[in-house]
């Protein structure tokens, strides 16, 4: 009987120390809320919060919901409707919460405030802590918040109506950032300080925000991390075609804005997601990006999100100008080309896959920039399985790399704040998007590599955590040190950082981040000045 008694004993403080342990009571303006206490011990975290609600489809949000009382916030499972997988549709359509993770012990001042945007291609992901846990950026004494909002055509439907106008899913984006705005105090943090980051189409979303009149105002700092809002797949320039485009897929041929809105109305978000627009003949991936920002009409009584193309505003330097981390990853394209099969790969060209912000004058001169470009990245070698990985680079220039490179020479251009920019070439242990494709022999980081080194991800990673602790100590603190002090590095960092310095008009430059930090300039390459030169020559302006 004693043995087993305490074998309950034990069984029930190892059940106890795996139950949440309640935080203090917070006063938002929702209503008083409670959250728990990592089990670790390192950081309190509030899974879950509403900042909005979903009233109307493919229309801003409403208000955040009320409530009396007190109530706690430990779910962490809440995601926008999405693909799970090519035939399983996942997650609701009320699905505007956010996370809050703070640092456990007291401060006298308040805390830096970092919000993370997730990628996804503005079709998938969310913010929960399974991929983006806070712990690595806890570390230093800053509170990080991470939050959902509406994707693929229910986020991104624009029909040039009111009932349908466009950029839902980035006006969620705003209401989560007003929110924060006015209740960080609560939980610790410096509405007068807050950095707002995100990777791939969050690093777009960053971008999408300075050049945004609704943002103005509610963040102080920003850093872009392979994605640009003037990125081939980030802007959506013909949205009423790619619309009925759709209405097509459903069965229904029709250009009428008014109709399809009242198509998609009485379908429901299953029907709406499970109806695909196939990818154009020759095309990759990135094409499948259909659903995303576009530039507004202005409606009375309506918030405008975005009212011209990015490129439009970001060359006049109409934007909200604050200091900036922009960058990318020396081999962006793996991680795209690892998501394609055999088939897709045996129709690839570079006629099919040319950037749709290019529009030329006529088929010949169109057939000679992807003749050229064909020769620059394959030489006189076809796409197969064999040369895919000198067609990830096409990819991954085209669709990453300049994009990110023209934004970082635009901002240096027409901003008066600092802008720090950096490629990011270490391959170490923990670039598990490329490792995941089975692409751990090509050299270099892919698309999302960094975010291994920034988020503890919720999988077991044995000896590689130890073993890259420098690097994930060297990308956290350079980050967080920006969100404090507007630079990357410091003199107070221990152990030591480089001297990055913010690039400049007459010395254009960014900051390798390797096993030995190193400065390069910042157009490196003979194929980013071509794809300057096409673009000078053959950008869409609308």
């Amino acid at each position: 009987m004693g043995f087993h008694v305490k074998w309950i004993i034990l069984v029930s403080l190892y059940l106890a120390r795996l139950a949440p342990h309640p935080t203090a009571p917070v006063r938002a303006s929702n209503g008083w809320l409670r959250g728990a206490v990592a089990n670790e011990g390192s950081h309190a975290q509030y899974l879950g919060i509403p900042y909005a609600t979903v009233k109307n489809r493919f229309q801003a949000p409403g208000p955040e919901p009320t409530w009396e009382g007190i109530r706690d916030f430990n779910d962490e499972h809440i995601r926008c409707v999405q693909r799970f997988t090519p035939s399983q549709i996942a997650g609701m359509e009320d699905c505007l919460t956010l996370n809050i993770y703070t640092p456990v012990l007291p401060s006298q001042d308040p805390r830096p405030v970092m919000v993370f945007i997730h990628g996804g291609g503005f079709r998938d992901g969310s913010g929960s802590p399974f991929l983006y846990g806070p712990q690595y950026f806890i570390r230093h004494d800053v509170i990080l918040v991470t939050f959902n909002y509406r994707l693929e055509i229910l986020g991104f439907l624009c029909l040039g109506i009111k009932e349908a106008p466009g950029n839902a899913g980035m006006k969620d984006q705003v209401a989560a950032l007003r929110w924060i705005k006015k209740n960080i105090k609560a939980f610790g943090g410096d509405p007068n300080n807050i950095t707002i980051f995100g990777e791939s189409a969050g690093s777009a979303s960053v971008m999408y925000h300075l050049l945004s009149p609704m943002s103005t105002g509610l963040f102080h700092k920003a850093i872009m991390q392979s994605g640009s809002a003037i990125s081939p797949w980030s802007f959506q320039f013909e949205p009423l075609k790619t619309a009925s485009l759709l209405a097509s897929q459903l069965g229904h041929e029709t250009e009428d804005p008014n109709e399809i809105h009242r198509l998609f109305m009485n379908h429901s978000h299953e029907e709406l997601l499970s109806a695909r627009v196939p990818r154009g003949e020759g095309d990759h991936v990135l094409s499948e990006n259909i659903f995303v920002p576009c530039a507004e009409k202005k409606f009375p009584n309506v918030e405008q999100f975005l009212p011209d193309t990015p490129y439009s505003l970001m060359s006049q330097g109409l934007y909200n100008k604050v200091p900036v981390i922009i960058g990318y990853n020396s081999a962006e394209g793996y991680l795209f080309v690892g998501k394609e099969n055999d088939t897709t790969i045996s129709k690839m060209n570079f006629v099919g896959g040319m950037p749709r912000d290019l529009q030329f004058p006529n088929e010949g001169e169109k057939l000679t920039t992807a003749q050229k470009l064909r020769e620059i990245y394959m030489g006189h070698e076809d796409v197969s399985r064999k040369t895919l990985k000198k067609f990830a680079h096409f990819v991954g220039d085209s669709g990453i790399s300049f994009p990110v490179v023209f934004a970082i020479d635009l901002l240096v251009r027409t901003s008066d704040k600092p802008v720090f920019a950096y490629k990011m070439c270490y391959d170490g242990w923990m670039n598990f998007a490329k490792r995941y494709f089975g692409l751990s022999a090509w050299p270099g980081a892919t698309h999302a590599d960094e975010l291994f080194y920034m988020f503890k991800i919720r999988i077991p990673v044995l000896l590689h955590e130890y073993i890259e602790w420098n690097m994930i100590q060297n990308i956290t603190s350079m980050w967080t040190n920006f969100a404090k002090y507007s630079v990357p590095t410091t003199r107070q960092t221990t152990p030591p950082l480089p001297n990055w310095v913010a690039t400049n008009k007459t010395n254009p430059h960014v900051l390798v981040i390797d096993k030995e930090f190193a400065k390069a300039a910042l157009w490196e390459s003979d194929i980013m000045r071509f794809w300057n030169s096409t673009y000078a020559t053959y950008r869409r302006k609308k």
